[in-house]
């Protein structure tokens, strides 16, 4: 078997001598949930493309800066729903000797990535809508709201289409994030554009982006926390680490608990290690290692755990250099 992360080797060298010592890392795996249809990537993407070529088209015609800024902005959401499908693939790959936990944690590096690109894209429109702020050129409302409402209606189904999957992880909410901001910015346009035809105001469009942008700002640094977080094995939001603690050294039978790491493997897997020290008299490493593996998973969902059972007094005999 290949040794479990966090796994301190010196502890487990002098505990195997001992007949009793290790019960052994049992691992429980439960059943993963159902796969998540990349069909939906598929067609989010295509709509997308039809948009960004329909709004460039239009903004070089008529001259509007808005259009086509909204047209780059969407060329940005093909590139990240398709980093968010070459991932999900990646995720579905089996583990192996080399990647012993599989590729589940390429969903937090894609929603750092697709994090940046939005990001990015923020900062581009901010910049324009700052610029317009100053000096608004004008430009053809009729013309521009057309557009804009095709826009807003290929945007509105892309989202439609990536909210059904964007409970999966993290990399999919992001990929939906930005394709709802996208909507909100068609949405926009087209306000700015019913603005320009009655009262020739050309300033709404940069102040509604500006608005837009703030808003969006504070989803990406929520959903930018979460997955540096999970890369750097924090425990998953939502569980208390001294609170499991304390519920592993309740458990009669137990005299204490040392070596304990939570960290998820994936949105949908929660991985826990530790070690469990028997109380002096006892004698039954099973039955304790079934009662925690119970309590994990009916309080806290932790689906994958590696209990280490070690007989009373055995951590007092050894030194563990790599235990927290």
């Amino acid at each position: 078997m290949v040794p479990q992360r966090g796994r301190c080797f010196n502890c487990l060298n002098r505990a195997v001598l001992h007949r009793e010592s290790i019960l052994g890392h049992l691992m429980v795996h439960h059943s993963h949930p159902k796969e998540m249809p990349l069909r939906f990537l598929m067609a989010a993407m295509g709509i997308n493309g039809v948009i960004v070529l329909f709004e460039l088209l239009g903004g070089l015609l008529i001259h509007s800066m808005a259009l086509i800024s909204d047209a780059l902005h969407n060329l940005s959401d093909i590139a990240i729903m398709g980093i968010s499908y070459g991932a999900e693939k990646i995720a579905r790959l089996p583990s192996n000797a080399k990647m012993t936990y599989g590729y589940k944690k390429i969903e937090f590096v894609a929603a750092f990535v697709n994090c940046i690109i939005l990001t990015l894209a923020i900062f581009f429109i901010l910049w324009e809508a700052t610029g317009r702020l100053i000096n608004p050129p004008p430009v053809p409302g009729t013309e521009m709201m057309g557009i804009a409402t095709i826009a807003l209606v290929g945007n509105t189904a892309a989202t439609i289409i990536l909210k059904k999957i964007r409970g999966y992880n993290f990399n999919l909410r992001a990929a939906w994030l930005h394709s709802f901001q996208d909507a909100l910015f068609s949405g926009s346009v087209i306000i700015g554009a019913l603005f320009i035809i009655l009262f020739n105001w050309y300033l709404v469009d940069p102040v509604l982006s500006i608005i837009i942008c703030l808003f969006i700002i504070k989803e990406i640094f929520r959903i930018l926390k979460g997955s540096i977080f999970s890369l750097l094995d924090a425990v998953p939001s939502g569980m208390d680490f001294h609170t499991i603690h304390r519920e592993l050294a309740s458990i009669p039978g137990v005299s204490s608990i040392s070596d304990l790491h939570i960290w998820q493997g994936g949105s949908n897997q929660i991985l826990l290690s530790a070690h469990v020290c028997m109380a002096p008299g006892s004698k039954d490493g099973g039955e304790i290692v079934k009662k925690a593996h119970e309590i994990l998973m009916a309080k806290y969902g932790i689906n994958h755990a590696t209990i280490q059972v070690l007989p009373s007094g055995i951590d007092e005999k050894i030194s563990c250099h790599n235990c927290n």
